[in-house]
């Protein structure tokens, strides 16, 4: 993130969103070196201190985005109607032939947009093709540095494609189509485990509360030798791993075909799966499975955008938390979910919990869902002191608009953030007691500039990768026709049987 800003901060005039409070109450804010030190009306401040005036301001720590893909920005907006299947089949095509300094361009762009709506941390499950690579994953940790957010950036690997982890689906391709595929092919799981050896023993930007993690892509996208090799590496450096499990139906029917048990029973039995686990989407988790998670003390990210894009389910939210299982918040990638707006990805997820019932008591509530963005995606990425605006804590806060239309009238704060805000009543973004949005205006990237190097980039790659457009077009029909089929079995989910999670 961008340095600290030194000294004394008091911010006055603002409202203070407490869940516990229906409607903000007035509240000051004394910040020291980037750290809260005192929240109360009228706080006292030393001689000297600088104000921040919050007059019209609805105060809220900054949101916490538990799962997305910074590799995603740059290919916002090229699909539809696509299921996960068909994304992963795509891939080659919105995501091939980048340079290191796309790769950076693209985390810009995610990180730009997060700020902008509101977010100030975010855990980032990164790709490059065919390997990772220190130099990347660097640039990477540059771009969220260079736009002032905190971040934690997880390698996203695997050592088998799409067509080699859905069993029968390479043999229902043509003969040509699986000649071509199979050039394709990831490169051995010792070569994907040194080159994130590498990136994280050379990691240098702990200090600007830019973390590394591991992300072992999908269970069965990985040999049990790379997600074992995933396990060791965590363990050596001392960093969290974080994987997609039982995102679609069909990771879910192959997971049982494959392993005989579900895919988080089997990371779990290879010892992945602890308090620095995230499992993203959780779809088709089982009742034992987010068991086996809040047991570990691990934490789900829900990506309630992305799922219904994709078509995956829904996720069963209310009984996650009636478990105690930890649950975070995310976005997921550009390319998946569209934009990274952490009000609307809570506005899905308070959504998604009522349409799967009609009991109230079975939904979850407006104070959960910010709970979640806030706190729960916090422990998600491993922080201890963000999440929240108290004394610790550090000065991350947003200064929303009380005069933008969402908050015409204001009635119950909480509520309206979960409900009505959408990032347009963002008026101010602090990050560590220092300014990184005043007024609307980003101050740390010249958003003009980036939106030409943009679309330099898209032209150029749009060219580059003409022949895996052409390709993905041919691939399309198979996946469409073979993925849902497989998709169609019956799975079982503890307590219930059921074509989809909340039918």
């Amino acid at each position: 993130m961008a340095e600290i800003e030194p000294g004394f901060i008091v911010i006055r005039g603002g409202r203070l969103v407490v869940p516990s409070q229906r409607r903000a109450e007035p509240a000051d804010i004394l910040v020291e070196d980037g750290v809260i030190r005192a929240v109360a009306p009228g706080v006292e401040a030393p001689p000297g201190a600088r104000v921040a005036d919050a007059t019209g301001c609805l105060l809220h720590p900054g949101l916490i985005n538990a799962h997305t893909h910074g590799h995603g920005a740059l290919a916002r907006g090229t699909g539809d109607r696509w299921t996960l299947e068909l994304l992963l089949a795509a891939s080659p095509w919105i995501g091939g032939g980048r340079a290191l300094q796309d790769k950076k361009l693209s985390a810009q762009i995610n990180a730009a947009e997060l700020v902008l709506k509101g977010c100030t941390a975010a855990y980032d499950l990164y790709a490059e093709f065919p390997l990772p690579t220190a130099e990347g994953l660097d640039a990477v940790a540059e771009a969220y540095a260079g736009i002032g957010m905190r971040a934690v950036i997880a390698p996203m690997v695997a050592d088998r494609t799409v067509w080699e982890a859905i069993p029968g689906l390479r043999d229902a391709l043509p003969e040509d189509l699986r000649t071509r595929v199979d050039a394709m092919r990831l490169p051995a799981f010792e070569r994907t485990l040194e080159g994130m050896r590498g990136a994280l023993a050379g990691w240098r930007w702990g200090a600007k509360d830019i973390r590394a993690a591991v992300a072992p892509t999908i269970p069965h996208h990985c040999s049990d030798a790379l997600l074992c090799g995933c396990r060791d590496l965590a363990r050596d450096f001392g960093v969290g791993l974080h994987s997609h499990v039982g995102e679609s139906k069909v990771q879910a029917v192959v997971g049982m075909r494959r392993y005989g048990k579900t895919l988080l029973a089997h990371m779990d039995a290879l010892g992945l799966v602890g308090a620095d686990f995230t499992a993203a989407h959780g779809i088709w988790l089982d009742d034992d499975d987010l068991k086996r998670l809040r047991d570990a003390g691990g934490a789900v990210a829900h990506n309630p955008g992305s799922n219904m894009k994709l078509g995956n389910g829904m996720f069963r939210l209310r009984r996650a938390l009636d478990l105690g299982v930890t649950i975070g918040i995310g976005t997921d990638g550009s390319s998946s979910s569209d934009n990274q707006n952490m009000y609307e990805a809570m506005r899905a997820a308070s959504l998604l919990s009522k349409v799967q019932t009609p009991d109230p008591a079975a939904w979850a509530s407006v104070e959960e869902v910010y709970h979640a963005a806030t706190v729960g995606s916090a422990k998600a990425l491993g922080f201890k002191d963000i999440g929240a605006i108290a004394p610790g804590m550090k000065a991350d806060i947003v200064f929303l608009d009380l005069g933008a239309i969402n908050w015409i009238p204001h009635h119950w704060s909480v509520n309206q953030m979960v409900h009505v805000e959408d990032g347009t009543g963002v008026r101010h973004v602090m990050i560590g007691g220092r300014f990184v949005v005043r007024d609307r205006r980003l101050l740390t990237i010249d958003l003009a500039k980036l939106a030409l190097e943009a679309e330099a980039a898209r032209e150029r790659l749009e060219a580059l990768n003409v022949a895996f457009k052409d390709l993905y077009e041919r691939l399309e029909p198979v996946v469409s026709a073979f993925c849902p089929a497989l998709a169609a079995q019956p799975y079982h989910l503890r307590r219930y049987l059921c074509d989809a999670p909340g039918g």
